[in-house]
């Protein structure tokens, strides 16, 4: 649908445009939210579950973030708001510098046993 948008093929609106995203990201933030508000059952086992849970608020994170991109992005560009391209890319800059620290953790981590 962005190629034909971008080709002048349709005249949607850009919301409309990047609906699969909208469709995608909502099924992954409900899967985060049902598996952390599993954490809250009685049974619950809390063996690594700091790490885990902090590992969950930073996808839930990384999700809001994107989103926050794609909506200020499509606002940009059916001109609802006035404002830079470079503070529509803030969101987008956030999640790349923190998926990289998350990265490098990852690998760099050395467990202390």
């Amino acid at each position: 649908m962005l190629v034909l948008k971008l080709d002048k093929k349709i005249q949607w609106n850009w919301f409309l445009v990047f609906l699969p995203v909208w469709s995608f990201d909502t099924i992954l933030l409900l899967m985060l939210i049902v598996k952390m508000a599993g954490r809250c059952k009685p049974g619950f086992d809390p063996r690594n579950g700091a790490e885990n849970l902090k590992k969950r608020v930073w996808y839930l994170v990384a999700i809001l973030l994107k989103l926050a991109f794609c909506l200020t992005l499509c606002a940009k560009l059916e001109r609802l708001m006035e404002i830079w391209l470079s503070f529509v890319c803030i969101p987008l800059w956030t999640l790349l510098i923190g998926a990289m620290v998350e990265l490098g953790y990852s690998v760099f981590h050395f467990r202390r046993d």
